[in-house]
């Protein structure tokens, strides 16, 4: 439990150090990245490059191709067959009844409504979130929400926790940001955390989902092996590159801000690799892609949803992403939807832990 601490420390200082570090060592003005609410926008973003699009999407397909083919093959060859499938439950059934009214209230403006119309994203995410335990249940007679009640609930605090995170390196870059939300400071902080609390258990219980279903585990259990040699060594440079790079994206927010996804990842990898310990990509290297593809395809997923959501809702959020920012599905770019990749394994990865503390806390002797 001791590495777990200090790897909590060294991870969270590296995030909230490093990118402040960087703007203060180029001279930048430190009191605009401590607004908040934050509503002035400081970074001027580059225009559309056709060759910077056409060069992210090649990197993109060249890692989502083989593994979507896989997928297709799989699904086409297998199918997928229900075994032992049990009754929808009731809540399940309410949920979806939940969820329909909030989505309606959401893309509509009734004048009645107006006091809780910037609210409701919390009550659609929570029917969402009720209803794919509710097909998992239908699915193995299983779901998160039941069986482990106590680390389900465990999720939403520290889900909000772990966005918060990404707001405040989103400061750095700007490549979101919040219309139709007019609240106080500490409106403010309680709304986005209630909002922020629901991403965990969202793509968590999506991902139990996808590991459920009979091709994915026939596409993916033995796939493509892919070990590395002297692994203290490369952690060790993943781990100052990734530093770097995140100390970079408020200096340079154009080119680095897809550091904002992906060094945050690297650097928890590193830490634990450095330490000894399992991580999200030991599987691959026996050919396991499980966990990979699933947490990446549940975020993705969710991504696609929350993305939905907001399109005509009252709060919601806007991007402005240098070089990419064309051919939108809703108000995402369509190369934007890679950054769910990575998010989805780190989400992976705080679940990991947070699973090893809760099986530790209750196996922990009572005095």
């Amino acid at each position: 439990m001791r590495r777990f601490f200090l790897k909590c420390c060294i991870f969270t200082g590296m995030l909230l150090v490093l990118p402040l570090l960087g703007i203060v060592l180029a001279g930048l003005p430190l009191g605009r990245y401590f607004e908040f609410p934050p509503q002035t926008r400081y970074v001027i973003h580059a225009s559309f490059s056709c060759v910077a699009f056409i060069c992210y999407g090649i990197v993109i397909l060249a890692v989502v191709s083989p593994l979507s083919i896989r997928a297709m093959r799989a699904r086409n060859k297998g199918g997928e067959r229900s075994h032992g499938a049990y009754p929808f439950p009731w809540w399940g059934r309410l949920g979806i009844v939940t969820g329909l009214v909030a989505w309606i209230l959401a893309w509509t403006r009734f004048d009645w409504f107006s006091l809780f119309q910037p609210h409701t994203f919390v009550p659609l995410w929570l029917s969402f979130i009720v209803v794919i335990n509710a097909i998992a249940y239908r699915k193995k007679a299983h779901c998160m929400m039941l069986d482990r009640p106590g680390f389900f609930l465990l999720l939403f605090p520290i889900s909000a926790t772990f966005w918060w995170f990404f707001e405040y390196l989103n400061r750095f870059v700007q490549n979101w940001c919040y219309s139709g939300v007019y609240f106080g400071s500490w409106e403010y902080c309680f709304y986005a955390s209630l909002s922020f609390s629901t991403v965990l258990p969202a793509v968590l219980g999506v991902r139990e989902l996808i590991l459920a279903s009979s091709w994915f585990d026939k596409a993916f259990k033995d796939f493509m092996p892919l070990g590395f040699s002297r692994t203290k060594s490369l952690a060790w440079a993943v781990l100052l590159i990734s530093g770097a790079g995140l100390g970079l994206i408020g200096v340079w927010p154009d080119y680095f801000f897809a550091l904002l996804w992906v060094s945050p990842l690297l650097i928890i990898i590193s830490l634990q690799a450095l330490m000894g310990e399992s991580h999200v990509f030991a599987g691959i290297a026996r050919g396991d892609w499980r966990l990979v593809v699933s947490s990446a395809l549940a975020a993705l997923s969710c991504g696609f949803f929350w993305e939905m959501w907001n399109y005509y809702s009252l709060s919601k959020w806007e991007y402005a992403i240098p070089f990419v920012h064309r051919y939108r599905i809703f108000e995402m770019p369509i190369l934007g939807y890679a950054g769910y990749l990575p998010f989805g394994l780190e989400i992976a990865v705080i679940g990991k832990m947070l699973e090893s503390i809760f099986q530790w806390w209750r196996k922990a002797p009572i005095n």
